[in-house]
């Protein structure tokens, strides 16, 4: 079963979605972002289901990356 998640971290939201089926694989969709579909994905090493603290520094690491003219990463 697939759950998401919507959180804002530093004026941009993000929806992070889940699957019950695959624990610790993660799809992060930039919702406020200039491209629509555009964001990232990540999974933790055995299963192990992240925090919403680890979301948010993933979340930073990519925004990080990101050029603030196109909206894709540098």
């Amino acid at each position: 079963m697939e759950t998401s998640t919507r959180v804002d971290v530093d004026g941009e939201v993000f929806e992070i979605v889940s699957w019950s089926d695959r624990p610790g694989h993660y799809n992060y969709n930039w919702i406020s972002g200039k491209n629509p579909g555009y964001g990232f994905g990540g999974v933790r090493s055995g299963g192990v289901e992240a925090t919403l603290d680890e979301h948010i520094i993933n979340i930073r690491e990519f925004l990080a990356g990101v050029d603030p003219e196109t909206g894709f990463m540098e």
